[in-house]
Parts: C-alpha cells; structure tokens; sequence
C-alpha cells in the first residue's frame, strides 16, 4: 500500500468529522439557530447519559472475551503511558506558555488523551481491506482488528471518563476562582455602607489607622498568655492535621468514586462481564439469543453517538472562533505533542515491548499499539466541556486545528509503522 493510499485511508475519516463539524457550525449561527446553546447543552447531556454507554457496551459485549482480556494484559499500560506522557509534555506546556489558568486542565488532556475508539476502528478496518496488507487476510484481520479496537475504546473511555474528566471538572473550579477574582477587582461603589473601603481611600487611610503601644507589664502577661496557649493547643493541632489528612484521604477516594459513577465508565464494566462471561452474552448477542432485541437496541442508540458530538463540537466552534482565548502558541504546541513527540515515544515503548517478548506475535496488535500514540484529542473531551460549561470555545478551536493536522499525521506515521512492522 503506497503512500498516497494510506493518505486517502488515513483522510476518510477525518474529513467526514470537519464536513459534520461544519454543518454543526452553520446549525449553530444566528442564521440558521438550529443548534443554539441551550440545545446544544440539552443534547450533550442525552449523548453522555445514553449514546455513548450504549456504544461502548455494545462494542465490548459483542466482541471481547475473557482470554482476550488476558492475552492483551499490555495494552491497558500502553494507553496509560500515553497520557502519562502526554500529560507531563501538556503540564510543560501550561506552566511555559501560561495560558489562562481555567484553561491549563484543557491542554493537558487534549494533549494526553487520544481518539481511541471510532477513528481507530475505521482506520484499522481501512487498512484491513487494503490489498496488500501485511496483516494477512483481509476478513481475519477485520474480525481481529474491531476486537482490538472495541477493547482499545473501552480502556480509553475509562481513563476518558477518570483522569481527563477528572481535569476538565478542576478547570470548572478554577474558572469559578477565576470569575471570583476578576469580580473582586471591581472598585467598591457602594459609598453608604457603614463599613470604610480602605481601598477607596488609598494609602491615607491606612495612616490614619491609630497604632496602640502595650506597656512592658502587659506585654510580658500577653506573652505568658500565648506561651500557655500554645502548649495547651499543640496537642488538639496534632489532632486537627490526623483528621485534616484522614479527610483529604477520604475526599480523594469519593472524587474516585464519582468519576467512576459516570455513565460511560459503567458501560465499560457492564460490556466487559457481558462479555466475558459466556451466559450472560449468550443471552443477548446471537441470532439465537432470547434478549438480542435488547443488543440492537443498544446498538441503535450507539450509533448517534458520534454524529450528535461531532455536531456539538461544530456548533461550539462557530462561537469559539470569535471567543477562543487559547494563544497560537499554545495550539501549536498541543499539535507538536500529539503528532511529533507522542509517535516517537510510542515507537520507542512498543518496540521495547517487543524486544522484551511482552507482547503478543500478531503484528497487527502491535499496530493498534502504535496508532494509539498517534491518535488526535478524544471527543468526549467536548462532551465533558459542554457538561461543565467551561471552555467550550477553546475546545472546538483545538478541535478544529488538531483534526486538520491529523489528516496528514495520520497517512504519515501510519506507512512509518506499516513500513517497520512489515
């Protein structure tokens, strides 16, 4: 397979999601006020709690088996090396560049976090049909290609929806911080208060502040006073820090456990019983199963999923091209960590793997390995904006750069990988 096909392969899929973006930004204009905010926020809201666990539990309930979990051990710390790496170049980036601080929880999971579901499955299953392959026949590879695929989906929706959610909904603390701050550096108008403004009268006011000496007898009593305070109080300050940490500890834990709660995230866990255990799938994937009714239900639901995101994202994109406060630097920098650094660090990790005899012989499964270092920013990321009404328009915007960018990415280090792996 030539250059020049992989580019058409690797393009398909991107280009479908601008054209879609694209509509989704016309809905959203003035003009056409189709997809207007609160419709948006409406339909987000439909997408997290419905279409997208009824993707993934469709996806990994059909598809993945026990042994199958087993045999793919490697591919769980793949992925969590990805934004592990993505996540320390995005922080060296927020801390360099310095954009506004609401906005740094984005760029670290837009440069961490990767398109592992969709994309992947059609850019494998593209490259499956393909004459030519070095992944042999093409149908084997196929059925092969959407079980890496589906599991990679799910391993990436479970850190999708635990570390990126987890900074997203931060970046909604800050931004409330932020909105605070700027509120607080309003002038105080209010003359009739019966408090003074030390601030409006400037630095006279703080002249005028009467300063009050104690003699010597009652300072020597106040320090005596504050020695025995002190003594007294060390003991309940011990106290006071045990129970401090002993409440982060368990603050951390129920954080945990509310990412984990999310829609998505117990998709995950349900398809992945379903479809280990034999019984359990046996009653609803089949065309002999008693419930397969419920199967293609689901995965009728599922199948809006993509649509409605990537039409979210285009309508958020029509705002935020004229609200966006992301500095081009910073746009820049996101593209350089997700198509030049991240590759080249996969590249190095899997082929570790493989020279250690980690890894399974299928030089597909390493394929899929090395593709999800390559992927651009994962979709859900403008989901969970929308759900925390921060920073949508920035999303959209890198969004739109991160996906024009992988059009090309794509076709380039995918004949790379096919060229090594050949």
């Amino acid at each position: 397979m030539g250059f020049l096909k992989f580019l058409e392969v690797a393009s398909m899929p991107i280009i479908e999601v601008l054209l879609i973006s694209t509509l989704g930004a016309f809905m959203g204009t003035k003009y056409c006020n189709l997809l207007p905010s609160d419709a948006r926020k409406s339909l987000n809201k439909i997408v997290f709690m419905v279409f997208t666990p009824s993707l993934m539990f469709a996806s990994l309930a059909k598809t993945v088996t026990v042994e199958d979990v087993i045999s793919w051990w490697f591919m769980p710390i793949n992925i969590g090396l990805t934004y592990i790496f993505g996540g320390i170049m995005g922080w060296i980036l927020v801390k360099v560049m310095k954009p506004e601080p609401y906005l740094e929880g984005l760029v670290i999971a837009m440069s961490s976090s990767g398109n592992l579901g969709n994309l992947l499955l059609i850019i494998v299953h593209a490259t499956c049909r393909e004459r030519g392959s070095p992944f042999g026949d093409r149908h084997v590879c196929g059925s092969v290609g959407l079980s890496y695929a589906s599991f990679s989906m799910a391993l990436g929706g479970f850190y999708m929806w635990s570390y990126t959610f987890h900074l997203i909904r931060n970046s909604a603390v800050k931004y409330e911080a932020y909105r605070e701050l700027l509120d607080n550096k309003m002038p105080n108008k209010d003359f009739d208060d019966n408090e003074d403004a030390i601030l409006l009268k400037g630095e006279n006011a703080i002249n005028d502040v009467p300063i009050v000496f104690s003699t010597s007898r009652s300072f020597k009593q106040d320090q005596e006073r504050s020695s025995m305070f002190l003594s007294q109080n060390s003991m309940k300050l011990e106290e006071l820090q045990d129970a401090s940490t002993c409440h982060s500890l368990v603050g951390i834990l129920r954080e945990i456990v509310e990412e984990v709660k999310a829609p998505p995230t117990i998709a995950a866990i349900a398809g992945l019983i379903f479809g280990g255990v034999k019984w359990l799938k046996n009653l609803i994937i089949g065309d002999d199963a008693p419930l397969r009714v419920i199967q293609g239900s689901i995965e009728l639901l599922g199948e809006g999923t993509i649509p409605c995101i990537t039409l979210i994202l285009g309508g958020n994109l029509s705002h935020g091209l004229r609200s966006s406060k992301l500095k081009v630097p910073v746009i820049v920098g996101v593209v350089l960590i997700k198509y030049a650094m991240l590759p080249v660090i996969g590249l190095y990790v899997v082929r570790t793997a493989e020279s250690l005899g980690i890894l399974p012989p299928d030089p597909l499964f390493h394929y899929v390995l090395l593709l999800q270092f390559t992927m651009p920013p994962g979709m859900n990321i403008g989901t969970m904006t929308q759900l925390v009404d921060v920073g949508q328009a920035e999303c959209s915007v890198l969004f739109l750069w991160t996906y024009v960018v992988a059009a090309f990415s794509l076709a380039v280090w995918s004949t790379v990988y096919m060229w090594i792996l050949s």
